[in-house]
Protein backbone atom coordinates (compact mmCIF):
# COMPACT_ATOMS: atom_id res chain seq x y z
CA UNK A 1 0.00 0.00 0.00
CA UNK A 2 2.67 2.35 1.16
CA UNK A 3 4.89 1.26 -2.75
CA UNK A 4 1.23 2.55 -4.16
CA UNK A 5 0.94 5.99 -2.91
CA UNK A 6 4.27 6.77 -2.65
CA UNK A 7 4.91 6.06 -6.71
CA UNK A 8 1.60 8.27 -7.12
CA UNK A 9 3.12 10.83 -5.34
CA UNK A 10 6.16 10.90 -7.54
CA UNK A 11 4.12 10.30 -10.73
CA UNK A 12 2.03 13.49 -9.88
CA UNK A 13 5.00 15.59 -9.48
CA UNK A 14 6.52 14.92 -12.34
CA UNK A 15 3.29 16.41 -14.22
CA UNK A 16 2.46 19.07 -12.04
CA UNK A 17 4.66 21.50 -14.00
CA UNK A 18 1.94 21.77 -16.84
CA UNK A 19 0.72 25.32 -18.16
CA UNK A 20 -2.46 26.30 -15.87
CA UNK A 21 -5.96 28.42 -16.87
CA UNK A 22 -8.25 29.49 -13.70
CA UNK A 23 -11.37 30.83 -15.07
CA UNK A 24 -13.44 32.65 -12.98
CA UNK A 25 -10.79 32.69 -10.29
CA UNK A 26 -11.36 35.44 -7.32
CA UNK A 27 -8.81 35.06 -4.95
CA UNK A 28 -6.27 32.64 -4.30
CA UNK A 29 -4.61 31.38 -1.06
CA UNK A 30 -1.20 30.24 -0.55
CA UNK A 31 1.39 28.29 2.03
CA UNK A 32 -0.36 25.03 2.18
CA UNK A 33 1.16 21.53 2.41
CA UNK A 34 -0.33 19.47 -0.35
CA UNK A 35 -3.86 20.75 0.72
CA UNK A 36 -6.31 17.82 -0.41
CA UNK A 37 -10.03 19.10 1.01
CA UNK A 38 -11.26 22.72 1.63
CA UNK A 39 -14.77 22.40 3.78
CA UNK A 40 -16.97 25.63 4.11
CA UNK A 41 -17.85 26.02 7.87
CA UNK A 42 -20.97 28.19 7.19
CA UNK A 43 -21.66 28.26 11.06
CA UNK A 44 -17.97 29.86 11.80
CA UNK A 45 -17.54 31.54 8.41
CA UNK A 46 -14.71 29.88 7.91
CA UNK A 47 -12.93 27.56 5.34
CA UNK A 48 -10.97 24.39 6.77
CA UNK A 49 -8.49 22.94 4.93
CA UNK A 50 -6.65 19.29 5.41
CA UNK A 51 -2.67 19.04 4.97
CA UNK A 52 -1.70 15.66 3.89
CA UNK A 53 2.18 16.95 4.42
CA UNK A 54 4.04 14.02 3.18
CA UNK A 55 3.28 10.14 1.44
CA UNK A 56 -1.02 10.26 1.83
CA UNK A 57 -0.87 6.97 3.19
CA UNK A 58 1.42 6.83 6.04
CA UNK A 59 0.95 7.14 9.92
CA UNK A 60 3.20 9.87 10.25
CA UNK A 61 1.78 12.51 12.35
CA UNK A 62 2.82 15.00 10.06
CA UNK A 63 -0.85 16.44 9.19
CA UNK A 64 -2.88 19.04 9.96
CA UNK A 65 -5.66 21.72 9.57
CA UNK A 66 -5.63 24.95 8.55
CA UNK A 67 -8.50 28.00 8.93
CA UNK A 68 -9.08 30.64 6.24
CA UNK A 69 -11.75 33.45 6.18
CA UNK A 70 -14.49 33.40 3.43
CA UNK A 71 -12.55 35.87 1.06
CA UNK A 72 -9.12 33.61 1.54
CA UNK A 73 -7.10 35.07 4.08
CA UNK A 74 -5.34 32.87 6.93
CA UNK A 75 -6.94 32.53 10.13
CA UNK A 76 -4.78 30.00 11.74
CA UNK A 77 -2.22 28.10 9.61
CA UNK A 78 -1.80 24.95 12.31
CA UNK A 79 -5.28 25.10 13.56
CA UNK A 80 -5.56 21.15 14.70
CA UNK A 81 -2.39 19.22 14.79
CA UNK A 82 -1.70 15.28 15.93
CA UNK A 83 -3.03 13.79 12.34
CA UNK A 84 -1.44 11.62 9.57
CA UNK A 85 -2.73 12.54 6.32
CA UNK A 86 -6.12 14.28 6.52
CA UNK A 87 -8.24 14.32 3.25
CA UNK A 88 -11.71 14.52 3.36
CA UNK A 89 -14.11 16.27 6.13
CA UNK A 90 -17.40 16.93 7.17
CA UNK A 91 -19.67 18.56 9.90
CA UNK A 92 -22.13 17.32 12.24
CA UNK A 93 -23.52 19.07 14.69
CA UNK A 94 -20.59 21.00 17.08
CA UNK A 95 -18.11 18.46 15.14
CA UNK A 96 -15.74 18.42 12.14
CA UNK A 97 -14.94 14.70 11.11
CA UNK A 98 -12.03 14.36 8.81
CA UNK A 99 -10.78 11.10 7.01
CA UNK A 100 -7.42 10.24 8.46
CA UNK A 101 -6.23 6.90 6.25
CA UNK A 102 -7.92 4.25 8.20
CA UNK A 103 -9.38 6.58 11.05
CA UNK A 104 -11.62 9.35 11.35
CA UNK A 105 -10.21 12.23 13.49
CA UNK A 106 -13.17 13.74 15.44
CA UNK A 107 -12.40 17.95 16.35
CA UNK A 108 -14.79 20.04 18.71
CA UNK A 109 -15.49 22.64 16.56
CA UNK A 110 -15.94 25.25 18.99
CA UNK A 111 -11.96 24.84 20.49
CA UNK A 112 -10.08 22.92 17.18
CA UNK A 113 -9.25 20.36 19.87
CA UNK A 114 -8.72 16.57 19.16
CA UNK A 115 -10.87 14.61 20.77
CA UNK A 116 -11.43 11.23 19.47
CA UNK A 117 -10.22 8.76 17.12
CA UNK A 118 -12.70 6.10 15.03
CA UNK A 119 -10.86 3.33 13.70
CA UNK A 120 -13.25 2.02 10.88
CA UNK A 121 -12.42 -1.92 10.97
CA UNK A 122 -11.37 -2.89 7.24
CA UNK A 123 -10.55 0.51 6.20
CA UNK A 124 -8.01 0.73 3.19
CA UNK A 125 -7.69 4.41 1.92
CA UNK A 126 -10.55 6.65 3.60
CA UNK A 127 -10.81 9.53 1.05
CA UNK A 128 -13.58 12.35 0.83
CA UNK A 129 -16.89 12.51 3.89
CA UNK A 130 -20.36 14.11 3.35
CA UNK A 131 -22.58 14.48 5.85
CA UNK A 132 -26.35 14.46 5.17
CA UNK A 133 -29.35 16.05 6.77
CA UNK A 134 -29.91 14.15 9.68
CA UNK A 135 -25.94 14.29 10.72
CA UNK A 136 -24.78 11.25 9.70
CA UNK A 137 -21.83 11.52 8.45
CA UNK A 138 -19.99 9.13 5.20
CA UNK A 139 -16.53 8.64 3.73
CA UNK A 140 -15.46 6.91 0.99
CA UNK A 141 -12.82 4.01 0.35
CA UNK A 142 -10.77 5.29 -2.51
CA UNK A 143 -9.01 1.42 -2.92
CA UNK A 144 -12.00 -1.00 -1.65
CA UNK A 145 -15.14 0.07 -3.42
CA UNK A 146 -17.04 1.16 -0.08
CA UNK A 147 -18.87 4.05 1.49
CA UNK A 148 -19.19 3.95 5.06
CA UNK A 149 -21.33 5.98 7.33
CA UNK A 150 -20.68 6.94 10.88
CA UNK A 151 -23.58 7.67 13.32
CA UNK A 152 -21.95 9.20 16.22
CA UNK A 153 -19.13 7.05 16.88
CA UNK A 154 -19.79 4.02 15.23
CA UNK A 155 -18.84 3.09 11.54
CA UNK A 156 -20.68 0.59 10.60
CA UNK A 157 -20.09 -0.27 6.35
CA UNK A 158 -23.05 1.35 3.81
CA UNK A 159 -22.05 -0.07 0.82
CA UNK A 160 -19.75 -2.16 -1.37
CA UNK A 161 -20.14 -2.18 -4.81
CA UNK A 162 -18.13 -2.73 -7.46
CA UNK A 163 -19.90 -0.21 -9.66
CA UNK A 164 -18.56 2.68 -7.16
CA UNK A 165 -15.24 2.11 -9.40
CA UNK A 166 -12.75 2.97 -6.69
CA UNK A 167 -15.48 6.21 -5.10
CA UNK A 168 -13.15 9.31 -4.22
CA UNK A 169 -16.02 12.23 -3.65
CA UNK A 170 -18.89 11.89 -2.32
CA UNK A 171 -21.51 14.85 -1.81
CA UNK A 172 -25.23 14.58 0.55
CA UNK A 173 -27.49 15.82 -2.13
CA UNK A 174 -31.08 15.33 -0.75
CA UNK A 175 -31.68 11.72 -0.16
CA UNK A 176 -29.05 10.48 -2.59
CA UNK A 177 -24.63 10.65 -1.99
CA UNK A 178 -23.57 12.09 -4.89
CA UNK A 179 -20.00 9.84 -5.34
CA UNK A 180 -17.19 10.95 -7.87
CA UNK A 181 -15.26 7.84 -8.87
CA UNK A 182 -11.59 7.27 -9.87
CA UNK A 183 -11.79 4.78 -12.22
CA UNK A 184 -11.77 0.88 -12.36
CA UNK A 185 -8.02 -1.19 -12.67
CA UNK A 186 -5.89 1.64 -11.00
CA UNK A 187 -2.35 1.46 -11.97
CA UNK A 188 0.99 1.97 -9.62
CA UNK A 189 0.79 5.46 -11.02
CA UNK A 190 -2.68 6.18 -10.17
CA UNK A 191 -3.65 6.48 -14.03
CA UNK A 192 -6.70 3.52 -14.74
CA UNK A 193 -7.62 1.08 -17.07
CA UNK A 194 -11.04 2.91 -16.90
CA UNK A 195 -12.11 6.58 -16.40
CA UNK A 196 -14.23 7.07 -13.50
CA UNK A 197 -18.11 8.99 -13.84
CA UNK A 198 -20.54 10.44 -11.41
CA UNK A 199 -22.81 7.70 -9.81
CA UNK A 200 -25.77 8.38 -6.89
CA UNK A 201 -26.10 6.11 -4.05
CA UNK A 202 -30.05 6.42 -2.51
CA UNK A 203 -29.98 6.65 1.10
CA UNK A 204 -32.68 4.42 1.97
CA UNK A 205 -32.65 1.67 -0.57
CA UNK A 206 -28.79 1.99 -0.94
CA UNK A 207 -28.92 1.10 -4.34
CA UNK A 208 -25.78 2.59 -6.71
CA UNK A 209 -27.15 4.11 -9.48
CA UNK A 210 -24.68 5.39 -12.54
CA UNK A 211 -25.75 9.25 -13.37
CA UNK A 212 -27.16 9.61 -17.23
CA UNK A 213 -24.26 10.97 -19.33
CA UNK A 214 -21.55 11.60 -17.07
CA UNK A 215 -20.07 7.28 -17.32
CA UNK A 216 -16.34 6.88 -17.58
CA UNK A 217 -15.23 10.14 -18.54
CA UNK A 218 -11.93 10.99 -16.11
CA UNK A 219 -10.06 10.07 -12.78
CA UNK A 220 -12.79 12.68 -10.62
CA UNK A 221 -11.75 13.49 -6.81
CA UNK A 222 -13.70 16.11 -5.42
CA UNK A 223 -17.33 16.63 -6.21
CA UNK A 224 -20.03 19.40 -4.87
CA UNK A 225 -23.89 19.93 -5.85
CA UNK A 226 -25.11 23.39 -6.26
CA UNK A 227 -28.62 24.10 -7.31
CA UNK A 228 -29.09 21.53 -9.90
CA UNK A 229 -25.60 21.31 -11.34
CA UNK A 230 -22.71 18.87 -10.38
CA UNK A 231 -19.23 20.05 -10.23
CA UNK A 232 -16.31 17.71 -9.97
CA UNK A 233 -12.34 17.50 -10.39
CA UNK A 234 -10.40 15.58 -12.01
CA UNK A 235 -7.09 15.42 -10.25
CA UNK A 236 -5.14 14.09 -13.26
CA UNK A 237 -5.71 16.49 -15.74
CA UNK A 238 -6.82 19.78 -13.05
CA UNK A 239 -9.91 19.81 -15.05
CA UNK A 240 -13.46 20.98 -13.26
CA UNK A 241 -16.39 19.75 -14.67
CA UNK A 242 -19.86 20.85 -14.44
CA UNK A 243 -22.81 18.58 -15.33
CA UNK A 244 -26.77 19.69 -15.60
CA UNK A 245 -28.86 16.06 -15.31
CA UNK A 246 -29.62 14.52 -19.12
CA UNK A 247 -26.42 16.27 -20.29
CA UNK A 248 -22.71 15.66 -20.48
CA UNK A 249 -19.95 17.16 -18.29
CA UNK A 250 -17.89 19.96 -19.06
CA UNK A 251 -14.83 21.69 -18.38
CA UNK A 252 -15.62 24.82 -16.63
CA UNK A 253 -11.81 25.58 -15.35
CA UNK A 254 -8.41 24.23 -15.70
CA UNK A 255 -5.60 24.01 -12.69
CA UNK A 256 -2.50 22.08 -13.21
CA UNK A 257 -3.06 18.13 -12.00
CA UNK A 258 -3.48 18.31 -8.40
CA UNK A 259 -7.32 19.43 -7.69
CA UNK A 260 -8.41 17.84 -5.06
CA UNK A 261 -11.26 17.24 -2.94
CA UNK A 262 -13.36 20.89 -3.28
CA UNK A 263 -15.76 22.26 -0.99
CA UNK A 264 -18.64 25.25 -1.23
CA UNK A 265 -20.32 28.23 0.32
CA UNK A 266 -23.25 27.47 -2.36
CA UNK A 267 -21.84 30.63 -4.17
CA UNK A 268 -18.44 29.42 -4.78
CA UNK A 269 -16.45 26.55 -5.46
CA UNK A 270 -12.85 26.04 -2.93
CA UNK A 271 -10.32 24.38 -4.92
CA UNK A 272 -7.17 22.55 -3.40
CA UNK A 273 -4.35 22.41 -5.50
CA UNK A 274 -2.30 19.61 -3.67
CA UNK A 275 0.58 20.19 -5.53
CA UNK A 276 0.73 23.83 -5.75
CA UNK A 277 0.40 24.45 -1.59
CA UNK A 278 -2.65 26.61 -2.79
CA UNK A 279 -6.29 27.08 -2.50
CA UNK A 280 -8.24 29.08 -5.06
CA UNK A 281 -11.88 30.24 -4.90
CA UNK A 282 -13.95 30.19 -8.12
CA UNK A 283 -16.93 32.34 -8.83
CA UNK A 284 -19.65 30.48 -11.28
CA UNK A 285 -21.61 31.85 -13.12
Amino acid sequence: MKTLIASTVLAIAGIAAAPAAQAGEIWRASGFEQPESTLVDAAGKRIIVANIVGNPGEADGNGYLSLLSMDGKVIARRWVDGMDAPKGMAISGSRLYAADITKIRVVDLASGRLVSSIDVPGAVFLNDMTADASGKVYVSDMLADRIYRIDGDKPELFVKDALLASPNGVFADGDRLIVASWGKGIKPDFSTTEPGGLLAVDLKSRKVTPLPGAQEFANLDGVVAIGGDIYATAYMTGALYRYHAGGKPQVVATFKPGSADIGTDGEKILVPLMNEGDVAALKID
